[in-house]
């Protein structure tokens, strides 16, 4: 089988979904891997480097889509404009599909619509387990920390203030206030950072796991009471919030809201789509020159203002919705994603099968969509559709 590798053409995106390391890896495996020119050079590889690994370099990305078995790219498909033609269309019918799909947010509800008309099997690398054995190949955990890290980055560069507390001749200079919404790996990282930076950090989570794990790290810790049925998932993960319950923390939120300089928004539901628990009233309490970076915007979001892909700046609040957070660090990124993505190819065709264990946690969490049929429970629950 050949394992195709695009380039990716999401804006400012230089992650890569293969390194030499790797395609060095799928050759023992017995894979075939076909390279587009200049798909690393983002992350500072030339075709020379894939070459000397044993890859194949294709001309374009049409030559990728059109030879390859199996697609492993980072971002969901997007229109590319050199062929004037969307990478969804690319596909061919029965081709194997694997990258971040984010297939419950609301967005790509179409995508997925077009993976099932066109008998794609497609595999979403945000719906892995977190389970030991899929440390390995769990992306949404190491991009999560980058993406932590870059969001206080972000955030610094767009506050038109200091974070730290700085002493001046005219007097001091109070330092900043970040609230962290969601500590889980994305907002532990952002705590870190902001604390780092000098600012006051506050973190607030319905689990109270979560905010002992965020009080470890020097910070005060917030939440309100939430039965614990209702808070804490699998594996300890959060649940969606019932909308009574929802409407409960917003209220609880909006004073902490209010008084902060910047907000991290990264409360997550384990694939599914994000809940909005910032409104437009709580963006508008905000003084003038507050920045929310939204990190959860793949899922559809926290803040209800938040624009995909996009930053905004909405009553002198700057709303930050870009995507691809992890790609603005593409070496140490790609070495992680491209990594998680090997082993979970070797997950899937596990003793060379050509036809993968349908009985797989790993791989049942992560199906999206294979033989014209909808499987992942996320987008199931999104669209209304009943368990199969």
């Amino acid at each position: 089988m050949l394992i195709g590798i695009p380039k990716e053409i999401m804006l400012k995106e230089n992650r890569v979904a293969a390194l030499p390391e790797t395609v060095a890896k799928f050759k023992k495996l017995g894979f075939g891997v076909l390279v587009e020119t200049k798909a690393g050079a983002g992350a500072f590889t030339d075709d020379d480097a894939y070459l000397k690994a044993g890859a194949q370099i294709a001309a374009d990305a049409v030559e990728v889509f059109d030879r390859s078995d199996i697609i492993l790219k980072v971002k969901e498909p997007l229109f590319n404009d050199q062929f004037n033609k969307h990478e969804m269309d690319m596909l061919k019918e029965n081709q194997i599909l694997i990258t971040f799909l984010h297939p419950a947010a609301p967005s790509n509800h179409g995508a997925v619509k077009k993976l099932q008309d066109k008998n794609i099997t497609a595999f979403t690398m945000d719906g892995i387990p977190r389970i030991s054995r899929a440390q390995r190949m769990d992306p949404l955990t190491s991009m999560s920390a980058i993406t932590g890290y870059k969001a206080i980055i972000i955030a610094a560069a767009n506050f038109p203030k200091f974070i730290p507390m700085i002493g001046t001749s005219i007097g001091m200079i109070k330092p900043a206030k970040i609230l962290v919404i969601g500590a889980g790996v994305v907002g532990l990282q952002a705590i870190a950072t902001g604390k780092r930076l000098g600012g006051v950090v506050k973190a607030i989570d319905i689990r109270p796991d979560a905010r002992k794990e965020a009080e470890s790290l020097g910070v005060k810790a917030v939440g309100f009471d939430v039965p614990p049925e209702l808070a804490i998932g699998e594996g300890g993960y959060a649940k969606a919030l019932p909308q009574e319950w929802l409407e409960k923390e917003r209220q609880a939120l909006a004073p902490l809201v209010a008084e902060s300089d910047i907000i991290v928004l990264s409360a997550l539901i384990p694939g599914e789509a994000a809940q909005h628990i910032i409104t437009r009233e709580m963006v508008e309490s905000m003084n003038p020159g507050s920045v929310i970076i939204d990190v959860s915007i793949d899922q559809g979001g926290n803040c209800a203002l938040t624009d995909p892909g996009k930053e905004l700046i909405h009553n002198g609040v700057y709303i930050c919705g870009i995507k691809n957070i992890p790609g603005s660090l593409p070496v140490h990124s790609s070495w992680l994603y491209a990594n998680n993505l090997y082993y979970f190819v070797e997950n899937l065709f596990k003793n060379g099968e050509t036809d993968f264990n349908m009985e797989d946690e790993i791989i049942k969490g992560s199906l999206v969509t294979h033989k014209g049929k909808l499987y992942h429970q996320g987008t199931r629950k999104a669209l209304g559709l009943n368990d199969h």
